[in-house]
């Protein structure tokens, strides 16, 4: 320190001379100068490029909206050659089947990843939590404690078993024993009453479609125990199946027997479960076809009680049986008394018709056998590993899968299923955006608006109707995330749950409370008014509703996610994911069910006869379109276009009303910076997000299954027909500009104008169905002339514009 000061003294005391100033030389100002331009230039290229704007998003959101999109895809394929393979072939590379899933879809990754949500929320308990909350964590450790259940191998259902006059060929001396006091009336009507399993006859409490203010018992066709009536044949790809079904009686009913201590024989319990399949085929084959099923002014017939006894009297066991008894003893549970003059709708007067011949040909032994094993099969999976190994090669032949679901992932969704506003409410406390509500809401509005301004683009539906059908579609409740309730109000929550008490040993027992509560709530309706504002499902799940009751659509959380919404990634992704969706529910209101019933839920015609009959004449041609394709997954069985009628309607409208109303967005807000590593603009994004939510591949054994009883179209064809059936009025106008083959499409034109009217039954089904050429001249090839202007004739000649959202047409590629 000392140093330092006294340098600094020697400083301040020696002052320097004066120095000589110098001159600057020409090269040094030169070189000045330069630096200084340097620097300008510098600073201007770095403020500039501060501003600038590539026009490509750069935000998070958007790169890994880009990498899913670029990740699905397969740019090798020509998109208008085979677009979801387009679309979809980098997921189809990517992702295998699991061995516990019979398909594998963008829709399932979802689920999935739902499911992992669902079991971090349910595992572990929290001092925070309400009652209604640690019933469901309490229910879902039972679920999961694998340990005690195996412990307790089948002891809880040959507990139960008595209730229900037990099971004939699982016990000794049945006829002296629970024989002696059996009735059909009672028998049937226990299952149904305690535990709602409804066997031989379908009695249930719901809502009266001509006045869906009240509620109304009804008599209806029992489900199956195989997944529909075809597989009762038992022959080519059904065989494995029935054998695997009768196989299933066997095995559990010799568990029961061996743990009851009783002597197995096994060629008695294969004649006995032989008798089972044996009735269960005939009641299968008296069941109405599904696809004579779709039509509720024919399903709905309503008469007294008294009048169901006149008209549909059976004998069981040599005795009559009383409709009256049977529907008191179902009753009384919930002390309601039901008189002769209560008043019932019959869904399915010809199968009652054809079960009065069956009952007689079989005894009150082969009855019960039936009833409870169809009872007993559903519990199956709830009783010890032994008990669930019993069940693997019939879930293998009807599903493909090889493996059991993950025990946690089994138990997240059967405590979702019945306890799902609990589960719902921690849901959407750990994964759900307020703030989406919002967005979805005015996605409704506008998708909802551009559907009642479609309405005047049509010609075949007169005024009247137009009329009714925009009141109808400006009348649609919707829902949207969840109900604030089950977030806001505790007390209302623990009060749904409170006759629930769980125990964390007891998995089985609870179940039954489950099975027990559910049924018990649903009778006690008949006597109470119909809660419109009823939410129609929870929360965490993946997928979207329409109920056509209550005029209500309702889009849970568990969907509000991508690549279906994201209240950040970009406008034309959520207007071809959720956006389609809206659209496809809002549809369902006009399919060939949903049009059936009024804006306040009420099954009636309120359209003209006319209207009516254009309608059911133009849907046959997408009928006829789905039912022609066949699918190799399924043995080559040819789609339902019947029953998935209703579907493809929705698939087909709802695209066409999400693509308008991005279309409007667009006009207002202005195009939207493109997504990073993509040469695609928004247009075809908004079709490439659509076709990726139908990525997905399934196991032949359930597209066997699912060809039967599903009312969706498999994606692929969902995808397909969509886009196909989306003509593009700008190509259809370019097609008339080519040389080639100009004079014979004129000739063919000129040909169809002579002809009193051309037909062309899906020129638009419904609402945005635009199905010109594809339908009425499918036979030709796709790539002729004569195709191609016969396109354009009929577009031309019905003055018919529908919007530009080809997605060949975007890429100014043919279809």
């Amino acid at each position: 320190m000392g140093r330092s000061e006294s340098q600094m003294d020697i400083t301040d005391n020696n002052t320097p001379k004066p120095k000589k100033k110098q001159r600057w030389t020409p090269l040094e100002i030169s070189l000045s100068v330069l630096v200084l331009l340097l620097a300008v230039v510098a600073v201007t290229m770095i403020a500039l490029y501060a501003n600038y704007d590539d026009g490509i998003c750069k935000s998070a959101e958007c790169i890994k909206s880009a990498a899913r999109l670029i990740q699905n895809m397969d740019t090798t394929v020509e998109p208008c050659s085979n677009f979801f393979k387009y679309a979809c072939g980098g997921w189809l590379k990517r992702n295998i089947i699991p061995e516990t899933s019979s398909r594998y879809s963008n829709f399932d990754i979802l689920r999935d990843e739902l499911e992992v949500i669902l079991k971090d929320v349910l595992q572990e308990p929290k001092p925070e939590d309400i009652v209604a909350v640690q019933k469901a964590k309490t229910l879902y450790r039972s679920c999961i404690n694998e340990s005690a259940i195996d412990n307790r191998g089948g002891v809880p259902l040959l507990q139960l078993l008595p209730d229900i006059y037990d099971w004939p060929v699982a016990t000794e001396n049945w006829e002296q024993t629970n024989g002696t006091s059996w009735t059909a009336e009672r028998a049937i009507a226990q299952l149904n009453s305690k535990y709602g399993k409804k066997v031989i006859i379908n009695f249930f409490v719901g809502t009266d479609d001509k006045n869906s203010v009240n509620h109304i018992i009804h008599i209806d066709q029992p489900r199956l125990g195989l997944p529909s009536r075809d597989y009762y044949v038992c022959t080519g790809i059904y065989k494995e199946a029935c054998t695997a079904y009768v196989d299933f009686m066997i095995s559990v009913a010799k568990l029961i027997r061996q743990e009851r201590g009783l002597p197995v024989d096994e060629n008695q319990l294969s004649l006995e479960m032989n008798k089972v399949m044996e009735l269960e085929k005939e009641i299968a084959n008296a069941t109405d076809q599904p696809e004579n099923r779709n039509d509720p002014m024919l399903l709905y017939n309503k008469m007294t009680l008294a009048q169901i006894q006149n008209n549909f009297s059976l004998e069981i066991n040599g005795k009559p049986f009383s409709w009256s008894n049977f529907t008191n003893e179902i009753m009384s549970t919930v002390n309601i008394n039901i008189a002769n003059e209560e008043e019932v709708v019959v869904y399915a007067p010809d199968y009652l018709n054809k079960l009065k011949l069956i009952l007689t040909k079989y005894s009150a032994r082969d009855l019960q056998n039936l009833m409870s094993w169809r009872f007993i099969m559903d519990l199956v999976s709830s009783l010890s590993r032994t008990y669930k190994e019993s069940r693997n090669a019939f879930r293998k032949a009807l599903y493909g899968t090889t493996s059991e679901t993950a025990t946690w992932r089994r138990c997240a969704n059967y405590v979702n299923g019945n306890m799902e506003n609990a589960v719902g409410r921690l849901y959407v406390n750990a994964a759900f955006a307020g703030e989406s509500k919002h967005v979805v809401e005015d996605l409704i509005a506008q998708i909802r608006q551009v559907f009642v301004q479609t309405l005047d683009d049509l010609t075949w539906m007169d005024a009247e109707t137009k009329k009714k059908a925009e009141e109808k579609a400006l009348a649609i409740r919707e829902r949207i995330g969840y109900p604030d309730d089950i977030i806001s109000d505790d007390n209302k929550l623990n009060k749904e749950y409170q006759e629930l008490n769980y125990k964390e040993d007891e998995y089985f027992e609870n179940i039954i409370q489950n099975l027990k509560l559910i049924q018990n709530k649903q009778l006690k309706k008949l006597r109470e008014k119909v809660d419109k504002d009823e939410w129609i499902s929870g929360a965490a799940v993946v997928n979207a509703f329409y109920s056509s009751g209550r005029n209500q659509i309702v889009f849970p959380a568990g969907i509000l996610q991508p690549p279906f919404f994201s209240a950040k990634q970009s406008k034309s992704l959520n207007y071809g994911g959720i956006g389609m969706v809206i659209g496809h529910e809002i549809t369902h209101g006009f399919d060939d069910n949903g049009r059936n019933f009024n804006k306040d839920g009420d099954l009636v015609d309120w359209w003209s006869q006319q209207s009516a009959n254009n309608f059911k004449e133009q849907s046959q041609c997408m009928v006829h379109q789905y039912g022609n394709f066949s699918w190799d997954l399924a043995g080559g069985q040819h789609l339902n276009g019947i029953n998935t009628l209703g579907e493809n309607i929705a698939d087909n409208g709802g695209i066409g009303q999400a693509y308008r109303a991005y279309q409007n967005y667009v006009k207002k807000n202005g195009e939207e910076k493109l997504l990073p590593g993509l040469d695609l603009n928004h247009k075809q994004l908004f079709f490439l997000n659509f076709a990726q939510v139908w990525c997905g591949t399934y196991r032949p054994e359930y597209a066997v299954n699912s060809i039967k009883t599903d009312v969706h179209s498999p994606g692929n064809f969902s995808l397909t027909s969509s886009l196909e059936n989306s003509v593009n009025h700008h190509t259809e106008q370019g097609f008339q500009s080519e040389g080639e083959g100009r004079g014979r499409r004129g000739q063919l034109a000129a040909k169809a104008r002579q002809q009193h009217e051309l037909k062309t039954p899906c020129r638009s089904t419904y609402l945005h169905f635009y199905l010109q050429h594809l339908c009425s001249f499918r036979s030709l090839p796709k790539n002729s002339y004569t195709y191609r202007g016969l396109g354009a004739y009929i577009v031309s000649s019905y003055h018919f514009q529908p919007p530009a959202y080809s997605f060949c047409g975007h890429f100014n590629l043919s279809p």
